[in-house]
C-alpha cells in the first residue's frame, strides 16, 4: 500500500472514530448534589426537547422544558423507575424526544443508508486509487539482436583495423 493510501486510511479511520469519541465525552459531570443513583439529571441531557428543536432537555432554556424537568425530578423523587417515565414521556411526545431513531422500521434507514455510502465511497476511493497507480515497466530483455548485416560489417571493420603482426 502506498504512503498516500495509507494517509487516506488514516484520515477515514479518524473521521469515522470521531463521533465516537465526541459521545463519551459527552456524558454530563456526576453533580454533587444528586446521590449517586439520581437519574434526573442523566435523563435530562440524553432527551431531546420538545419544546427547543435540536436541544437536548437539559439545555433548553424555554419556561416549558424548565416545567418538564421538574416535573421528571418529582417522578424521581415520587418513586417512579426511569423506564416508567421514559415510557410515558415517549408515549405523550413520540419520536422528538429520542436523540438517535429507532433502528427499526424507517427509523432503521438512518443507519443503514450512511454505512452503505462509506463502503461505496470507499471502493470508489480504492478503485480510483488503483487506476491512478502507475504500472510496473515491462522488465528489460537480456541483448536485443541485431541485424546480421550490421555484424559483417562490424566485423569487417574490426579486422581492417586489428594490427598486423
Amino acid at each position: 500500500m502506498s504512503r498516500f493510501a495509507r494517509r487516506i486510511a488514516c484520515a477515514v479511520l479518524l473521521a469515522c472514530a470521531t463521533p465516537f469519541a465526541a459521545h463519551a465525552a459527552d456524558a454530563p459531570p456526576a453533580s454533587r448534589e444528586q446521590p449517586a443513583d439520581s437519574w434526573h439529571y442523566d435523563l435530562w441531557s440524553h432527551l431531546m426537547s420538545p419544546y427547543c428543536p435540536g436541544r437536548t432537555l437539559l439545555d433548553c432554556t424555554s419556561s416549558q422544558a424548565a416545567e418538564l424537568r421538574g416535573w421528571i425530578a418529582d417522578q424521581e423523587k415520587l418513586g417512579r423507575s426511569r423506564a416508567e417515565v421514559e415510557a410515558q414521556l415517549y408515549q405523550e411526545f413520540g419520536d422528538v424526544i429520542l436523540q438517535a431513531p429507532k433502528p427499526q422500521g424507517f427509523g432503521l434507514a438512518a443507519y443503514v443508508i450512511p454505512a452503505l455510502a462509506f463502503l461505496v465511497g470507499g471502493a470508489v476511493v480504492a478503485i480510483f486509487l488503483r487506476r491512478q497507480t502507475p504500472s510496473a515497466p515491462p522488465p528489460p530483455s537480456a541483448v536485443p539482436p541485431f541485424d546480421p548485416d550490421i555484424e559483417r560489417r562490424i566485423d569487417e571493420e574490426m579486422k581492417r583495423d586489428a594490427p598486423r603482426a
